[in-house]
């Protein structure tokens, strides 16, 4: 509410404001005296000649008025005496007129005409000083005032009211001190401005005067300094490593009138007993700016909640809102708020006390809104994107704990910005030891058709996680080290690798169970030697071995091995089997007929079938194609260099492939669902 009373005591002190509503008031008054009885009966019935003069009239009104404050211009007394002279005889003589001729009720035009007059003459008051404007509003007040009686006399009280309330207004603003505008805008001379400034030390009613003098002289400076600290925070987020001391130049190269006017009026009120009310203006002033600071430079300070249905744009939605997050945390402690301290040490120069206590209370709203949104990060049901999150903000409060230590020393914000971040580090605890019981429920929208031997979903997504949690090894560590039974950090790196080798060995063992669900046992095994060759190439990458020991990644090599030697087994044996000859004379026409028959059927079956199987990425297959050629080609060879032997041409009505198309056809297995 003080915020919105400020607001508008700010914008009432706007000349352009008063320059609008003087110019329609204006309009407004000639238009309804014109339909008014009062015209008709001064100046009778309407006609041609009478409207072209009367909207010439109108106009040079409506002109004068909408630039009056040229009037201003002009510092000639003469001219400000001859001013008033006029508007004085016309006034008089108007009065003459319209008491001689005028005499029943007047109608509505008549009344809101005066009353139009009345507030035009009262926005001239707020734009020029050439002496008049002040009796032309008291002129159309007493003319609103009789009119009102003339219709009935009970109704004088409402235009006392009336004239009561423009009266009241136009002295309130004009109460407020030209000090701090004659000093912005080159009034000469420092001591004309403390002597003026002084004078403002009254026992009754200066406490108006006082705040009025600090709107202004904030509203002054409001500019200046906004634009200074952008830039400070526009320099700092596109160089993080950038030192903020040098803030300290850039407050000396402000105007130091400015600066000194601010102090001055500050010490006034303090020192009159109006501390409370000085601080809490200031607080205001500052409040707003750091809201529009989060809001349109930073951050987007939003209800949390958010509606999107598609999980894949609200886990996109989620991580932005998170980046801005980080980024306001650490601008706001960085370099926004230290910002905010020297200002505020500034302008309470000489009052540590009220100067901390209003700081808090300006920095205390931003900082509120910013640790309720951190603690609210990773809120839902738990999963690898929660704790990630969650372990993110941790490392940032943790980080800037020194800084709430410095700048809020004693204080709620620094206890609350502790409070959330132990919240924040038990519940990354808690999570951490539960993973292995949400870690392996893949959403079903996320599953991928895995019939055709491709790494499992669940493969990925553990791994991902591991990788991520390596990442953040020290962080964990640190949060088991403070937030578990854990006596120091080798006990707490010890348990770290022991959840993450339980998780591993969990995956494992559910791979091999979800291995089982394929009947052919060759595309088995190639399920297993893919989901095994992503975990060894995910350990290659991020060097796991490092972390959680080179033991159980040796056996997965060596399983890998045993993996790919039995899908060769159980796949192409049978084929090479049909190609194996006795090293005897009794091998007949017959059984060469026989066998090259059941290996072109046989080969054909497994290059068709195999054809749409899927191996983890093109190394890994270019492997497999190549240990099957080594043990296929040469042994095709002999067996077909045998049936020509035998045979002779005959032997080409049966060999179906030569030696570069059996190759051919290997080169085609596992293309996925290219073959489909």
């Amino acid at each position: 509410m003080n915020h919105t009373i400020i607001l508008i005591r700010r914008w009432l002190m706007h000349t352009k404001v008063w320059r609008f509503v003087a110019f329609v008031s204006a309009v407004v008054g000639l238009v309804c005296y014109a339909l008014s009885s009062s015209f008709n009966h001064l100046f009778g019935n309407w006609n041609l000649w009478k409207i072209i003069l009367y909207t010439i009239f109108g106009f040079i009104i409506s002109f004068m008025i909408l630039y009056a404050n040229l009037w201003n211009r002009s510092r000639s007394l003469r001219f400000k005496a001859h001013t008033a002279f006029l508007v004085l005889t016309i006034t008089s003589v108007y009065t003459f007129f319209f008491d001689k001729v005028v005499n029943g009720k007047p109608d509505a035009y008549s009344l809101i005409s005066c009353a139009a007059f009345s507030i035009m003459s009262m926005s001239l008051s707020r734009q020029s000083q050439c002496g008049f404007e002040v009796d032309l509003l008291y002129f159309f007040l007493g003319c609103l005032t009789v009119l009102l009686m003339k219709i009935k006399l009970p109704l004088v009280f409402v235009g006392a009211g009336f004239s009561y309330s423009l009266i009241i207004i136009r002295s309130y603003l004009s109460s407020i001190n030209n000090i701090v505008e004659n000093e912005y805008f080159g009034l000469q001379g420092e001591n004309s401005v403390i002597i003026e400034m002084d004078s403002l030390i009254r026992p009754s009613n200066d406490f108006s005067v006082m705040m009025q003098n600090l709107m202004t002289c904030t509203t002054a400076i409001h500019q200046e300094i906004s634009n200074l600290i952008n830039r400070h925070i526009k320099e700092y987020i596109q160089d993080r490593s950038k030192s903020f001391s040098r803030f300290d130049f850039v407050m000396d190269a402000l105007l130091l009138s400015k600066m000194h006017n601010l102090h001055e009026i500050v010490k006034l009120m303090i020192g009159a007993g109006y501390e409370k009310e000085c601080s809490r203006a200031y607080s205001n002033w500052r409040k707003v700016f750091l809201q529009e600071c989060l809001i349109n430079k930073i951050f987007v300070l939003q209800d949390a909640k958010i509606n999107i249905e598609n999980d894949r744009k609200r886990e996109q939605y989620v991580d932005t809102m998170m980046g801005r997050l980080m980024t306001a945390l650490d601008v706001t402690m960085t370099c926004l708020f230290p910002i905010e301290k020297q200002l505020c040490d500034r302008v309470f120069s000489g009052f540590s006390t009220t100067g901390s206590n209003c700081f808090i209370e300006v920095c205390q709203l931003a900082t509120f809104q910013l640790l309720n949104l951190a603690n609210s990060v990773g809120s839902g049901s738990p999963s690898k994107s929660c704790l990630l999150k969650k372990l993110d903000i941790f490392k940032q409060l943790h980080s800037l704990i020194p800084k709430f230590e410095s700048l809020f020393p004693d204080s709620t914000l620094l206890y609350q910005a502790i409070k959330v971040k132990n919240k924040l580090g038990e519940a990354s605890r808690d999570l951490f030891k539960d993973m292995h019981n949400f870690i392996f429920k893949v959403p079903e929208a996320d599953l991928v058709d895995s019939s055709y031997g491709q790494r499992h979903q669940m493969t990925i997504e553990v791994m991902s996680y591991v990788t991520s949690v390596c990442r953040s090894k020290r962080t964990l560590e640190q949060i088991l080290h403070e937030y578990s039974k854990v006596d120091n950090e080798v006990e707490a790196s010890s348990f770290f690798v022991k959840q993450v080798e339980q998780i591993i060995g969990m995956l494992e063992k559910k791979l091999i169970y979800e291995s089982e669900n394929y009947k052919d046992l060759a595309l088995r095994h190639i399920f297993m030697l893919n989901n095994r060759s992503h975990i060894e190439a995910v350990n290659k990458i991020w060097e796991l071995e490092t972390i959680l020991g080179n033991e159980w990644f040796q056996n997965n090599i060596e399983k890998i091995h045993k993996n790919h030697e039995l899908y060769k087994g159980s796949s192409w044996n049978k084929v090479v089997d049909f190609l194996k000859l006795e090293n005897n004379e009794n091998t007949t026409e017959e059984l060469l007929k026989e066998k090259i028959h059941l290996f072109n059927s046989h080969f054909e079956d497994i290059c068709r079938v195999q054809s749409v199987w899927s191996v983890y990425d093109n190394k890994l297959r270019e492997e497999i194609i190549s240990s099957v050629g080594k043990i296929l080609l040469p042994a095709y060879g002999i067996f077909v260099g045998r049936l020509q032997d035998i045979l002779g041409n005959q032997a080409y009505k049966y060999i179906k492939y030569e030696l570069f198309e059996i190759q051919d056809l290997l080169n085609h297995l596992f293309l996925g669902n290219q073959n489909i």
